[in-house]
């Protein structure tokens, strides 16, 4: 089978792979219909390589139909599903508690993370990803999602990450409808953050630098401001002088600006090109995050409010202002998304012809799974209006 391949920093290849198998009972294996490429497929392409091995395949928002399903799977050939990023059993002591993140039974602890992600670096055990023709889907009497066969792909390809996380991002911060909630960066994840949170019946803002990006937001009820100096003070002036009652980070560990984040950087991309103990060793326990998002959550942010971090974060030693968060008495909430958590309350809205969440409003680009290389460098890029490419591996 073809599949998008790592090949080193910023350097991703299709390529011919063995096509794969039921392993165990509860395997199944898709023929993938759509598979996105993710804002955190980019760490990935920049930032993650000491834990990437050349010819990983990645990927880990993918959907399509069972060509093979082992005997314990609970599913038919023909079912039509979608494959939640995270891989959980279902049933031990954090899947009963809503955090399959966290599963017991699938632990990566050879590397002390959690539950294992499709397509996502050692750290996370190395699982083939989903940007291929096909995938083994492991535990797969739980983790699938089965929806029908009346909407489009692109309707329901977000339920195996953008929509869930978003939706945990505005969940975590206890903002309910009437109060204030700004979220930081309107890629992917901060899109659909800005619209749950309007749907829910927030006054929602919106900082980012992309032009294109605002404007999208903009569609869809968020009050937008680009990242300039003076867009933290705006947007306080217009909650009281107070600041929002609850911020979403949805940027994470490449955030722009700041001599921190100049730092930061610098040590990004020296950990890409060091011995690779060496890299893995610096990533583990250096500051590595570029902050300056989150050091504008925690400005923005009123006293005794909420911080959700929805974007990924890698470093272990980066710099806190824990002086500031304890005064300001702000609570933090974080972590990858629990997407089956999420998914009862998430799929009438994209089944919902009115489309609350605005969901034909996202994909920008669909291209062949060919066209993944260049995919990647304009996203990462922010080129030709890009915020969500979806690939057609079948096309």
């Amino acid at each position: 089978m073809k599949a998008v391949t790592w090949q080193g920093p910023r350097k991703m290849s299709v390529e011919t792979v063995p096509d794969p198998t039921i392993q165990k009972p509860d395997d199944a294996i898709i023929e993938v219909t759509s598979t996105a490429i993710c804002g955190s497929d980019l760490h990935l392409y920049e930032v993650m390589g000491p834990f990437m091995e050349p010819g990983d395949i990645v990927g880990h928002e993918p959907m399509g139909r069972v060509v093979e399903a082992g005997p314990n799977s609970g599913l038919s050939v023909g079912d039509r599903v979608v494959i939640p990023f995270q891989i959980a059993c279902g049933s031990c002591f954090f899947c009963d508690r809503g955090l399959q993140t966290q599963c017991e039974t699938t632990q990566v602890t050879e590397t002390g993370m959690g539950a294992p992600l499709f397509g996502y670096s050692a750290l996370y055990g190395q699982i083939p990803g989903g940007q291929a023709e096909y995938l083994r889907v492991p535990h797969a009497d739980y983790g699938p999602i089965a929806v029908g066969d009346e909407l489009e792909d692109h309707r329901y390809l977000f339920l195996s990450d953008v929509l869930p996380t978003a939706w945990q991002g505005v969940a975590y911060t206890g903002a309910s409808a009437g109060d204030s909630l700004a979220v930081m960066g309107l890629g992917p994840i901060g899109q659909f953050v800005a619209r749950i949170a309007a749907h829910q019946g927030m006054q929602v803002y919106a900082v980012e630098p992309e032009k294109e990006r605002r404007d999208m937001a903009a569609r869809h009820g968020v009050e937008v401001h680009d990242l300039s100096d003076d867009a933290v003070e705006t947007i306080r002036e217009a909650t009281h002088g107070r600041g929002v009652d609850a911020v979403v980070d949805a940027v994470g560990m490449e955030a722009h600006g700041g001599a921190q984040g100049v730092m930061a950087k610098f040590a990004q991309l020296s950990a890409q090109y060091a011995p690779e103990k060496l890299g893995q060793s610096m990533m583990q326990n250096a500051g590595m995050d570029r902050l300056a998002a989150l050091y504008s959550s925690i400005e923005l942010v009123r006293r005794g409010g909420t911080i959700s971090l929805s974007g990924v974060y890698g470093g272990q030693a980066s710099p806190l202002p824990l002086l500031t968060l304890f005064d300001k008495q702000i609570t933090v909430r974080q972590g990858q998304a629990n997407v089956k958590r999420w998914v009862e309350q998430i799929l009438p809205l994209v089944e919902d012809d009115a489309d609350p969440l605005g969901v034909d409003d996202f994909v920008t680009h669909t291209l062949p799974l060919e066209d993944a290389p260049g995919a990647y460098e304009t996203f990462q890029k922010k080129e030709d209006g890009c915020i969500k490419v979806v690939l057609k591996p079948q096309s």
